[in-house]
């Protein structure tokens, strides 16, 4: 075996440990719940040791959510690495809409009601899902700013970064709330298609018009007589 290949299939390894144990657990989690299972016996599922499972998942909160760290990280990647001429807006949309035709598959509603009830059931899964948001926003913040030559401490990369993980992530709820309703397969699909590109054309337009308030609705506000009393 070459010294150049050795790398390669080290990485290779690795990344069948890591998803080995990420399928475990998630397995776990939704036969029991997540708090009824110890990252001990996830190592033993997993055939593998309890250190082991912290070398690739330091909390067992990110045992949970290493589905959607992997794809947050793909997010900011593909930004980076978009040809030249290509906006960060639409390469963003892209890896977005790229993921959408998961959801035709049937037992993709199961999983995703699984992990909404788990998700509603533990605090410290909602705050380990804002630290993560927040980490990938700063990170495609950072990238953002780099391609702009933004100056230090400037808001817009942040802000741009803010809107587009926003809108992935509301992406994310909206999904969730579909599938509470019953919906599943392609139906879930088109609404999750349907909504995104809304999202995004709302994004690309701007929002310097957006959500104006109407006129006559304050003008009756503050016109309206008082309430009897």
């Amino acid at each position: 075996m070459s010294e150049t290949a050795t790398p390669g299939l080290r990485a290779r390894k690795k990344e069948r440990t890591r998803r080995l144990i990420a399928d475990t657990a998630q397995a776990l989690f939704r036969e029991r719940g997540f708090d009824r299972v110890t990252v001990a016996e996830v190592a033993a599922a997993a055939d593998v040791s309890e250190g082991t499972v912290f070398n690739y998942f330091p909390t067992k909160e990110d045992l949970f959510w290493s589905g959607m760290e992997v794809f947050e990280a793909r997010l900011v990647e593909e930004v980076a690495a978009r040809p030249d001429g290509e906006t960060v807006l639409a390469a963003f949309r892209k890896v977005v809409l790229d993921g959408i035709p998961r959801l035709a598959d049937p037992s993709r509603a199961g999983v995703i009601a699984a992990a909404r009830s788990t998700i509603q059931a533990s605090e410290g899964l909602r705050a380990r899902e804002r630290e993560i948001v927040a980490r990938y926003t700063a990170e495609l913040a950072d990238v953002i700013a780099a391609d702009t030559g933004a100056r230090p401490h400037d808001p817009e990369p942040l802000a741009a970064a803010a809107a587009l993980m926003g809108a992935q992530r509301a992406l994310v709820a909206f999904v969730h709330e579909r599938v509470a309703a019953g919906e599943s397969g392609p139906k879930l699909a088109a609404a999750a298609r349907a909504q995104a590109r809304r999202v995004f054309s709302l994004l690309g337009d701007g929002l310097g018009g957006y959500a104006a308030r109407p006129r006559s609705a304050g003008r009756a506000a503050r016109t309206a007589p008082p309430a009897p009393t």
